[in-house]
């Protein structure tokens, strides 16, 4: 007869360095200028921008990137150069 063993083994996530880039609804900014913005400073895909504009619209808001605080900072002030509301949250 063979005997089965337990073996056990224990993963390890560093998720403490794990940052979100929330964008904010306003009443300024086009549907055209968010997704452009999207596309281009937090390199996302038409799809993708176009999904998150409207969830920041119908919602309030939307975590549009995530990772750590030194990437998503310069990402944020350049979103806020264009006029949008976005804040880093840890």
């Amino acid at each position: 007869m063979k005997k089965k063993e337990q073996v056990s083994t224990e993963e390890t996530v560093d998720v403490q360095n794990e940052s979100s880039l929330v964008l904010y609804n306003d009443d300024f900014n086009t549907f055209d200028h968010v997704i452009n913005c999207l596309i281009k400073i937090c390199k996302h895909t038409p799809e993708a921008a176009e999904q998150c504009a409207f969830i920041v619209h119908y919602r309030g808001k939307c975590a549009v990137k995530h990772g750590t605080y030194e990437d998503l900072e310069p990402r944020c002030v350049a979103l806020l150069d264009q006029g949008l509301s976005a804040v880093i949250e840890m």
